[in-house]
C-alpha cells in the first residue's frame, strides 16, 4: 500500500466524475456517479484492509490511510454537487462553503466503521444554494451506507455553540479543511483561537479532565479489566485523544512530539506515546474488521483472533493471548504516567485549578512535620522532591518518599512521580537488601488508610515490580478467563484493598466474622504479606500456590518476617484456595469434611488469618463475585472447624446430633398427633437429621402430610445466602434427579446446591438451591413459571434434552475461547458415608443435568450435589453410593464412571459399557 495521501487521488476521482457527466444522459448521471464512489471507495478500503492483515501492527497508519480515502470521496461528492447538481459560476460572498472533517476524522484517524463526522460551514446565514448543495451531498453519502454525523453552521453559530458545549469545542478543536471555500474555514479557525481557545485553557482542562474520570467510573474504574473498552477505557485512545486535546488547546501543539521542543515530555516519553498510539490502534483496526462492527470492547474471544493476527505466540507456559493483553495493559499503564506527566505541566503553568483544601491541609501536616533538610517539600499541595538529585544522593529516597505520602495520607506530585520513573534502575539488589528500605516498604504495605492507594502508585510507577521482582513478574498478566476481571497485580491490590475497608472497621454490616477477627487482634504483617504473595507464583507453568509458597520462603525474611512468621506466610500461599475449595465444593455439613479440613489448617491462628485471606481474595476478584450465598458458606465452615480446633464439636457424637434433630422436629409439629409425629420420624435415614435444619425438615412434613402418592413442592426465599431453596417431595425412581436438574435448567435457574434423601417408604425429600442469572434469588412473579416447567418436565410433559439443545448451543459460542480440560476425581476419605466424584470442566446450560443422567445410567445413586462456577469454569461435585448402598471402591468402576462423564462433556461416545 503506498503513503496514505496516495492511496486516493482526489483530483482523479472528480476528473472521472466530469467524464460521466460529459458522457451520461441526466437521468443516470447520479447513479452512475454513486456507483463510481461506491466502487471506489470499497476497492480502496479492500486495499487498506489488505495491508493490515500484511502489516498488523501498522494500524495508526491505516486509520489515516481510511481517513484519506474519505477525504477523497467527500471531495468528489461535493465536486459533483457544487459544479454540476447545482452550478454557480458567480458567486456571492455569501454563497461560500467549507466542507469540514471534525472529531476523530478532523484528526485524520479513523477506524474500519467509524462516523464520518462533517461540519459544512458558511460565513454567515445560510443560503438557497448552499442548502442544495448540502442535502444533494448529504443524500449521496446516506446512499453509500455512510453513518454521516453532519452539523450545518456559520461562523458565528461555532462560536456561540463552542461557548455553551465542550463537546462542540471538542469537535472543533479538531476541525480540518477538506474541500469547498478555504475562507470561512480560515476565519472560523482564527475566531476560535483568538476569542475562546487562548482566553478558556483553565476551564477547558478541568472539564476534559473530570469528563475523563466520569467515563473512567463507567468503565471500570480500572485499566486493567479483562475485558477492556479500548476506546473509553481508563488507558485507551479516549485517554490518548484527551492529552492531544489539551496539549493543542493549551499548547497550539498537533503533534506529541511538539510537546518535546516545549520542554514538557522527553524524546523518550513521546515515543511511549507514540508507541501506545500505534499499538491500541492496531487493536481497534482489527477489531473493527472481524466484528464487520464499531466494536470497542475488547472480548475474550477476539482477544484470541487478533493476538494470532498480531504475531502473539504461545511461549514459556504462557498463552499468546495472555502475551497480547500483558502488552495491551504496559501501553494503557503508560498513558496514565503520560497524563500525570502533563497535568504537572499544567499545573506549572497554572491553567489546571488548584488542589483541593483536603489536599492542602495533608500537606501542612506534612510540611509540619519536617525540617527544611528533608529531601521532600510540598508543591501545589503535594509532596514533591527538593531538587532532581535527591533519588541520586540517596535512592531509598524512593521508598521514602512512599512512605511520607502513606504516613500523612497526602497526595504526591507528578513531577516527584516522573523522576521516580526515570531513577528506577537506581532500586537494585543493595537496596532490595537494605533492612530500613525493607521496613519502610512493610510499613506501607500495612497501612490500613493509605497502604492499597500508594501500592498502586508504586505499581503504576513500576517501583512494587522493581522493589520485589517477583511481583514485578505479574505486572498486568493477563488471567484468559471469565472468572477474573482484573490482571494478577491489579487483582492482587484489590484485595489488599479489601483487608485495608475490614481493618478500618468499614465492613461491619457485610463482614461481621472477619470483622471480628480483625477486632480481638491479628498478625497483620503476616497476612498483608500473604495477600501481596498470594497469587506471584502464576505465570510460571506450575502450580501457582506450590510456586507461591517457594517464592514466599525467599521474600519474607528478605521483608524482615520472623522465621514463625515466615512459615505462616508460606503456608497461607500455599493454602490460600483451600478453605474456599472446601466451603464451595464440599458438602460443610458433613463431619467429615470438616474434620478433614480442620486436619488441614491445625490451629485456630491459621484458620482465622486463611479466612480473613479468602474473603479478601474472593472479593478481589471483581464486582459482584462476592455474595451471601458464598459468605454464609464460609461463616459456617469457619463456626464448625473453629468448635472441632477448640474441642467443642468432637464431643458431640453423631448419634446425638441425629436424636437432637428429631426431637427439634418433633416439638415443631405441635399440631400434628402423637401417632402422626412418630411416623413421620420413623421415616427419614440418619442422614435426613443431620442435612438439613429443622424448618426445612417441618416444610417436606407438611408436604408429606398433604401429598401421601404424586409430587409436592414449595419455594422459600433464602436472604441470608442470596437464593431461592427449592423443595422437591415425589415417588423415588431412576433419574429423577436428573430431570429436576433439566426441569431448573429449562426454567433458567442456576443450581448452586442440591441434595436429596430417600425416606423408608420409597419417596425422595429434595432440596435445590437456585439463583437467577444475576445471582440473586427469583422473583416471586417468576416462581409460578419456574414451577410450572419443574412439574410438567417431571410428568414426562416436556423432553429435558431437545428443550437445552439449543440454549446449549448459544452458550458453548459464547465461551468458545476457553480451554478448560474435564478432570474427574474421586475421594473416598472426606466422608465417612459417600464416595466424593469431582467433575472440573468448562460450564455449559444444563452441565449438571447431563452429568446426573449419565450417573443414573450407570447405576450411581446422588444424594447431594454441589456446584461452584468460576467464570466459564464448573466444578459439580457429587456424594454417591452403589446399588447396594456402598461406597465405590473398585477400582475399574471409578474408571469406568470417569470415561463416561468425560466423554458426555466433551460431546464424545464413551467406549464403557453402560452398567457399573
Amino acid at each position: 500500500m503506498s503513503e496514505p495521501e496516495q492511496v486516493l487521488d482526489p483530483a482523479t476521482l472528480c476528473d472521472e466524475i466530469d467524464r460521466i457527466v460529459a458522457e451520461e444522459p441526466g437521468s443516470k448521471q447520479r447513479d452512475a456517479v454513486c456507483t463510481l464512489l461506491a466502487e471506489t471507495m470499497e476497492a480502496r478500503r479492500a486495499a487498506v484492509f489488505d495491508y493490515l492483515i500484511a502489516h498488523p501492527c501498522a494500524g495508526l497508519r491505516v486509520a489515516r490511510s481510511l481517513a484519506h480515502v474519505m477525504d477523497g470521496v467527500v471531495n468528489a461528492c461535493h465536486h459533483y454537487c457544487a459544479t454540476h447538481l447545482h452550478p454557480a459560476p458567480v458567486r456571492t460572498k455569501a454563497q461560500k462553503l467549507a466542507v469540514v472533517a471534525v472529531g476523530g476524522y478532523g484528526r485524520g484517524e479513523m477506524a474500519p466503521f467509524s462516523d464520518v463526522d462533517l461540519l459544512l460551514l458558511t460565513p454567515h446565514k445560510q443560503t438557497a444554494w448552499g442548502e442544495s448543495v448540502i442535502e444533494s451531498m448529504l443524500y449521496i453519502l446516506w446512499d453509500l451506507k455512510l453513518k454521516v454525523g453532519h452539523s450545518v453552521r456559520s461562523i458565528g453559530d461555532c462560536l456561540r455553540y463552542a461557548q455553551q458545549d465542550m463537546t462542540v469545542r471538542t469537535a472543533l478543536l479538531e476541525m480540518r479543511f477538506i474541500c469547498g471555500d478555504r475562507e470561512p474555514y480560515d476565519q472560523a479557525e482564527a475566531k476560535l483561537r483568538s476569542q475562546l481557545f487562548n482566553q478558556t485553557a483553565g476551564e477547558y482542562v478541568e472539564a476534559k479532565l473530570a469528563e475523563r474520570d466520569e467515563r473512567h467510573k463507567r468503565h471500570g474504574g480500572s485499566r486493567y479489566m479483562v475485558e477492556p473498552n479500548i476506546k473509553e477505557g481508563k488507558g485507551g485512545l479516549r485517554d490518548l485523544q484527551t492529552l492531544h486535546w489539551v496539549s493543542k488547546y493549551v499548547y497550539t501543539c498537533d503533534t506529541a512530539w511538539d510537546l518535546v521542543e516545549r520542554g514538557i515530555y522527553s524524546h523518550d516519553e513521546v515515543q511511549k506515546f507514540a508507541d501506545a498510539a500505534k499499538f491500541i490502534w492496531a487493536v481497534r483496526a482489527h477489531l473493527h474488521h472481524l466484528n464487520g462492527r464499531a466494536q470497542e470492547v475488547l472480548s475474550f474471544d477476539r482477544q484470541v483472533d487478533i493476538a494470532a493476527r498480531m504475531g502473539f505466540e504461545d511461549q514459556d507456559g504462557r498463552r499468546g493471548v495472555e502475551r497480547f493483553m500483558q502488552t495491551y495493559f504496559r501501553h494503557a499503564k503508560n498513558v496514565g504516567d503520560l497524563t500525570r506527566i502533563l497535568a504537572a505541566a499544567l499545573e506549572a503553568k497554572q491553567t489546571k485549578l488548584q488542589p483541593t483544601l483536603s489536599l492542602l491541609l495533608n500537606a501542612l501536616s506534612f510540611r509540619a512535620s519536617k525540617d527544611e533538610t528533608t529531601p521532600f517539600r510540598v508543591q501545589d499541595g503535594r509532596i514533591t522532591v527538593r531538587d532532581d538529585k535527591v533519588f541520586e544522593e540517596d535512592p531509598l529516597n524512593i521508598l521514602r518518599l512512599f512512605h511520607e505520602a502513606a504516613r500523612t495520607e497526602a497526595r504526591t506530585h507528578p513531577d516527584a512521580l516522573r523522576l521516580v520513573t526515570q531513577n528506577l534502575d537506581l532500586i537494585d539488589d543493595k537496596v532490595r537488601a537494605d533492612p530500613e528500605a525493607n521496613k519502610l516498604f512493610l510499613e506501607i504495605l500495612c497501612d490500613k488508610i493509605e497502604g492499597a492507594r500508594v501500592l498502586r502508585r508504586m505499581n503504576e510507577t513500576d517501583v512494587l515490580g522493581r522493589f520485589v521482582p517477583e511481583f514485578g513478574r505479574i505486572v498486568a498478566m493477563m488471567q484468559f478467563n471469565m472468572y477474573h476481571q482484573y490482571t494478577v497485580d491489579e487483582h492482587t491490590i484489590q484485595t489488599i484493598r479489601m483487608l485495608n475497608q475490614i481493618d478500618r472497621m468499614e465492613a461491619g454490616e457485610q463482614l461481621p466474622v472477619a470483622t471480628e477477627i480483625i477486632k480481638a487482634g491479628f498478625n497483620r504483617r503476616v497476612l498483608y504479606v500473604a495477600l501481596l504473595l498470594h497469587d506471584v507464583g502464576k505465570g510460571s507453568g506450575r502450580d501457582h500456590s506450590e510456586m507461591g509458597a517457594e517464592i514466599a520462603e525467599t521474600v519474607c525474611p528478605r521483608l524482615g518476617l520472623s522465621e514463625a512468621e515466615t512459615d505462616l506466610v508460606v503456608w497461607l500461599v500455599r493454602n490460600h484456595l483451600l478453605m474456599s475449595d472446601v466451603a464451595q465444593k464440599r458438602d460443610i455439613s458433613d463431619l467429615g469434611t470438616v474434620r478433614d479440613f480442620a486436619s488441614q489448617v491445625r490451629s485456630p491462628e491459621r484458620l482465622r488469618l486463611l479466612l480473613l485471606l479468602t474473603v479478601c481474595d474472593i472479593r478481589g476478584v471483581g464486582p459482584g463475585t462476592w455474595n451471601n450465598w458464598k459468605a454464609q458458606l464460609l461463616r459456617n465452615l469457619y463456626w464448625d472447624t473453629r468448635d472441632m480446633l477448640t474441642g467443642g464439636a468432637d464431643k458431640v457424637s453423631r448419634q446425638h446430633r441425629v436424636d437432637y434433630a428429631r426431637a427439634q422436629l418433633s416439638g415443631a409439629l405441635e399440631d400434628w398427633t402423637e401417632e402422626e409425629r412418630a411416623e413421620e420420624l420413623a421415616r427419614h435415614y440418619p442422614h435426613y437429621w443431620l442435612g438439613l435444619d429443622t424448618a426445612i425438615q417441618v416444610r417436606f412434613a407438611e408436604l408429606a402430610r398433604r401429598k401421601a402418592s404424586g409430587m409436592g413442592s414449595e419455594f422459600l426465599r433464602d436472604e441470608d445466602r442470596d437464593a431461592t431453596t427449592a423443595l422437591v417431595y415425589l415417588e423415588d425412581h431412576p433419574g429423577i434427579f436428573s430431570r429436576m436438574a433439566g426441569a431448573f435448567a429449562l426454567a433458567g435457574a442456576n443450581v448452586v446446591d442440591a441434595r436429596t434423601y430417600t425416606t423408608t417408604d420409597g419417596m425422595t425429600c429434595s432440596t435445590f438451591t437456585i439463583q437467577d442469572a444475576d445471582g440473586r434469588p427469583f422473583e416471586e412473579s417468576r416462581l409460578p413459571r419456574l414451577k410450572r416447567t419443574i412439574d410438567r418436565t417431571l410428568t414426562g410433559e416436556v423432553v429435558v434434552r431437545e428443550g437445552l439443545a439449543e440454549k446449549t448451543k448459544k452458550k458453548d459460542k459464547d465461551k468458545k475461547p476457553f480451554i478448560v480440560p474435564t478432570r474427574v476425581s474421586f475421594d473416598n476419605e472426606s466422608s465417612d458415608l459417600y464416595t466424593i466424584i469431582e467433575v472440573d470442566c468448562r460450564d455449559r446450560l444444563g452441565l449438571l443435568h447431563l452429568l446426573t443422567r449419565n450417573l443414573t445410567g450407570l447405576n450411581v445413586n446422588i444424594f447431594t450435589a454441589i456446584i461452584a462456577t468460576y467464570g466459564e469454569q464448573a466444578v459439580d461435585v457429587f456424594y454417591v453410593r452403589d446399588l447396594f448402598g456402598l461406597k465405590i471402591t473398585s477400582e475399574s468402576k471409578m474408571r469406568r464412571i470417569e470415561r463416561k462423564l468425560v466423554a458426555a462433556v466433551e460431546g464424545k461416545k464413551s467406549t464403557s459399557k453402560s452398567g457399573v
